[in-house]
């Protein structure tokens, strides 16, 4: 794991991905069914209006950040472990306000750096990337966390840019294949996102803070 690419995280996803390709592919399924029929639920409520819409768009926000750490959380294991990782590792609630604190800050980081000639939103979006992993993996508080994921991915942000951008092309072949591709590269993506993410946690070492 001492090397550091943007290939060599593409591969390991790749790779991983075929040990256990119609369990990724199923839990992929799972999870995109699972957000989309509860999200076309508590639209159903949001448009009743009144009461029924705030309790409908809070708990809406709330699937949204459960859905985002049970992602994190399921390719965490799968990455590690993939031959015991089951659908149960989407279910990952415990740092749900660390989490919350984290991707705010990181959305209002990044806000602000795309209003300063968009370069900075770039950097700053990479730099600060993996702190909600930080949260979920170490259980770190949100500033902790955004400092980790800086110390961590200093001095590898064009491979982490070239990742992206791996990310992305991948991501449009998967969506022209009738969409199903994207059952295929979606379990692949996040495993190379967080080959990308324990590789650069070796080579940065131990942490103060973690």
């Amino acid at each position: 794991m001492d090397t550091f690419t943007a290939g060599s995280c593409i591969r390991f996803g790749w790779e991983t991905f075929k040990k256990r390709p119609w369990f990724l592919i199923g839990a992929a399924f799972f999870y995109f069914v699972v957000i989309i029929l509860v999200s076309s639920i508590l639209n159903e409520l949001i448009n009743q209006g009144g009461l029924l819409a705030l309790i409908g768009t809070i708990a809406r926000f709330a699937v949204q950040i459960l859905a985002g750490m049970g992602a994190i959380s399921f390719a965490l294991k799968a990455h590690d472990d993939v031959t015991n990782a089951s659908i149960f590792d989407f279910w990952r609630p415990r740092p749900f306000w660390k989490y919350i604190g984290a991707t705010v800050l990181f959305g209002v980081i990044f806000l602000v750096g795309l209003i300063l000639v968009i370069v900075p939103g770039i950097i700053w979006g990479i730099m600060f990337g993996y702190s909600a992993y930080l949260v979920i993996d170490k259980g770190l508080w949100p500033m902790e966390a955004l400092k980790e994921s800086r110390r961590i991915t200093y001095g590898h942000k064009w491979e982490l840019l070239l990742l992206g951008v791996f990310s992305v092309l991948i991501a449009i072949v998967g969506t022209i294949c009738l969409g199903v591709g994207l059952l295929v590269a979606y379990p692949i993506l996040i495993l190379a996102n967080v080959h990308a993410f324990r590789t650069l946690q070796q080579k940065a070492g131990s942490s103060p803070v973690a």
